[in-house]
């Protein structure tokens, strides 16, 4: 299953660099390496379960938590990571590798959100800065799109990665426009109702995170790729049948040790939304046609996937 994702843009030395830095003597030939673009938070609370579960039936899963989805890419790329998370597809037209996204994650689900004292709507963010995950995520080309739709060009964009960072900024005044996930939504409306107002989307269908990795691992590495698999949609049926398995989970494998108070309580409401949304079969063909749909419309991509 070959499904199309986001944009990536990056320098594959720096990238390299980068990676090899957050992983210093770490290449064993038996380690599934993982290289994901983002930090641990609740969002990936039952990612990091699944993962403890594939480790039970013993692949031995090391993740690197890296500090944007391009350097993940590119480790991937480079074959300093076996599997990333996120979408690749652009960057690998431009380097031809033989790269395969082959497990729907998540699909988008973000809300583009405005500080009140200074936008009312998108009009007023012709000619005005905005800020998105990473180069090439989902955030960017959704704001992309939507710049295109209302027919406005932004100053800039600046790139914040971690939603819960944007919506912080968005608290303190250091950013003004910027799109943020459910739990940053609901956030802003608990910390200061009436501040912020949440522009009008519409109907966005694509795929947010997807695992992908080199053809020559996934045949090499069959048996644990399945595993990997078969724990991800496990625990994916079990969250969209019960959010509240998110929790139970995070309590058995003793997950996120070092989150707040506040995340905590953000757990079950999270997966309440979320629930609905995961994808319980990995995607498939429909992920695929609505990842191509988007990513050329928005002007992420410019060629048709394989499917």
């Amino acid at each position: 299953m070959n499904m199309f994702a986001r944009r990536i843009r990056a320098s594959a030395v720096a990238a390299a660099l980068c990676f090899s830095a957050a992983l210093p003597g770490s290449a064993f030939a038996d380690q599934m390496r993982i290289a994901f673009g983002d930090i641990a938070t609740v969002e990936s609370l039952h990612l990091l379960a699944a993962i403890e579960r594939a480790k039970e039936q013993g692949v031995d899963v090391q993740v690197t938590f890296l500090k944007s989805e391009d350097i993940a890419a590119q480790a991937v790329v480079s074959g300093q990571a076996d599997i990333g998370i996120g979408g690749p597809y652009a960057l690998l037209q431009k380097v031809k590798a033989p790269i395969r996204i082959f497990l729907q994650l998540s699909k988008l689900q973000f809300f583009p959100v405005v500080n009140s004292e200074f936008y009312k709507d998108w009009k007023d963010l012709d000619g005005q800065e905005v800020a998105v995950h990473s180069r090439g995520s989902g955030t960017e080309a959704i704001m992309r799109l939507m710049a295109d739709k209302n027919g406005i060009a932004y100053s800039n964009i600046s790139y914040v990665p971690g939603a819960e960072v944007r919506t912080g900024a968005l608290l303190q005044g250091n950013v003004k426009a910027t799109i943020v996930d459910s739990s940053g939504k609901r956030i802003l409306e608990k910390e200061a109702p009436g501040k912020f107002i949440f522009l009008p989307l519409g109907e966005v269908s694509a795929t947010d995170e997807a695992l992908f990795a080199n053809t020559d691992y996934l045949t090499k590495n069959q048996k644990d790729v399945e595993i990997l698999i078969e724990s991800i949609l496990t625990t994916w049926r079990e969250v969209a049948a019960d959010p509240k398995a998110a929790m139970a989970l995070r309590e058995k494998y003793k997950l996120l040790p070092d989150a707040t108070p506040e995340m905590v309580e953000d757990i079950d409401p999270y997966f309440a939304e979320a629930a609905p949304t995961l994808p319980v079969n990995g995607g498939g063909e429909d992920a695929a046609r609505d990842d191509f749909d988007f990513y050329t419309i928005s002007g992420a991509s410019r060629a048709r996937p394989r499917i």
